[in-house]
């Protein structure tokens, strides 16, 4: 049967009317002076760490492999900056996991490493080894290994390609400035993916509150050129976080639900983000894998907010200090999104290869409301995209019933925080599904 493109998106359930604060949109990305120093966690990406490959007093180019591992589900670290290996060290992450990290002192040259080469890819297979040298994890903040994600089963027929430009969390523009500044990278690593998995559509879809983005992104899916049998479109969708999940995403754009515990290659999609889609163009190219980051800085607390690309590694405080330091004392600082991020302890964490975005925010708006009694209001169970209902999630795990989590799907929650930013009451449903999670995996696993 042929497949048909959407004249709008289909209608998803639940989500959340978040302000947009796309301060920066409109601000073209700037390039940050080399750090003096880099630090290099081994795992950057959902999976197995990475051991390394480099010792102290080393010397690296930009582009060295540093770290890897040999197991599936994993990718390459490698050396954003040229210089000397100042060692391996302790680091805890963001989510409060500590891990080896490599720590490389700049010597400003930035030379690339000599031994790359663009890799010659002829087919599938050729694709998925390129992708898993190149260090390509999700962009939009997932951080899932691009290779495992294209290294599709024999038994899974895939028909569709969806460029995610949702980029729906309020504050960043990342995405935004890759389709307005890197299109013609765009343009290529769609049809480059297109062509070698077969595929028969592709769907650009970008939320309608960014025209300009629209604007250019319909002139790649114009190109009759490139698109003879007009077989890429631009599907704008309604501005209702969170548009970007995965699952949110491909019944929007295909009406196909993708079942608890299932992936979109599960119901013949394949789910990319526009930088991973541009990256992967690039590295065709010129076989420079991922080294650097573009970063929205911005937040209340920033006294210069702007797009940043920086080396992967930089920590957050001197990028900070790049876009004019605190203009009052932070109170909250986030990597990533206010609806997703996670908060930090300290800015002198480094910048990693799933993180877009950096905010701080002053007293004013870190301000939290203070929780009350839920008054079973339901808000919680209309906005939540997964149709679960979280208040009742939150009520097991107080109680720790591990049978009540189960029977309520709490694994197939998202953390979207749809249900805690539409609470009247203020409650910390996400932290208690949170933990609601690690309870039943405790316990042995979803029963």
């Amino acid at each position: 049967m042929e497949l048909t493109f959407p004249e709008k998106p289909f209608r998803t359930h639940g989500g959340a009317r978040v302000p947009h604060h796309k301060n920066t949109a409109q601000k073209q990305s700037v390039v940050m002076p080399v750090p003096g120093r880099v630090v290099l966690p081994v795992q950057q990406h959902v999976g197995a760490p990475c051991t390394p490959l480099v010792k102290k007093g080393d010397h690296v180019f930009v582009g060295q492999k540093i770290a890897d591992s040999d197991a599936f589900v994993s990718a390459p670290i490698h050396a954003s900056v040229s210089g000397t290996v100042a060692g391996i060290e302790k680091v805890m992450l963001s989510g409060g996991q500590v891990l080896d990290a490599i720590a490389i002192d700049s010597d400003g040259l930035m030379e690339p490493y000599p031994e790359l080469r663009p890799p010659k890819v002829y087919n599938l297979e050729d694709l998925v080894s390129a992708v898993r040298e190149s260090g390509l994890v999700g962009l939009g903040g997932a951080g899932f290994p691009a290779s495992v994600k294209l290294k599709v089963p024999p038994d899974k027929k895939l028909d569709t390609l969806i460029v995610n430009v949702a980029e729906c969390e309020p504050y960043i523009t990342a995405d935004n400035r890759e389709a307005i500044e890197n299109s013609q990278a765009v343009l290529d690593g769609i049809y480059t993916i297109k062509r070698i998995l077969g595929l028969e559509r592709v769907i650009i879809a970008v939320e309608n509150n960014k025209p300009d983005v629209i604007e250019v992104l319909q002139k790649i899916a114009d190109n009759e050129e490139m698109d003879p049998q007009n077989q890429v479109r631009v599907l704008p969708l309604l501005s209702r976080y969170p548009q970007g999940a995965e699952k949110v995403l491909v019944q929007a754009c295909t009406n196909r639900r993708i079942p608890a515990g299932k992936l979109p290659a599960d119901v013949g999609c394949l789910v990319m983000n526009i930088t991973s889609v541009a990256f992967l163009a690039g590295y065709l190219k010129t076989g420079m894998p991922l080294v650097k980051k573009r970063i929205t800085v911005d937040g209340s607390a920033i006294a210069d907010p702007q797009n940043v690309i920086v080396p992967i590694g930089t920590k957050i405080s001197e990028i900070i200090a790049f876009c004019g330091g605190y203009k009052e004392p932070p109170k909250k600082i986030l990597m990533g999104g206010p609806m997703m991020g996670i908060a930090l302890t300290s800015d002198d964490l480094p910048v990693v290869k799933q993180n877009n975005g950096i905010l701080a925010f002053g007293e004013e708006e870190a301000r939290l409301m203070e929780p009350s009694a839920c008054i079973r209001c339901g808000s919680c169970v209309s906005s939540c995209p997964m149709c679960l209902v979280p208040m009742m999630l939150e009520k097991y795990t107080e109680a720790q019933d591990v049978d009540g989590l189960s029977r309520f799907d709490v694994m197939t929650c998202m953390e979207c925080g749809c249900c805690a930013f539409n609470c009247p009451a203020g409650r910390p449903l996400v932290q208690a599904i949170r933990l609601g999670k690690s309870l039943v995996k405790k316990a042995g696993g979803k029963r």
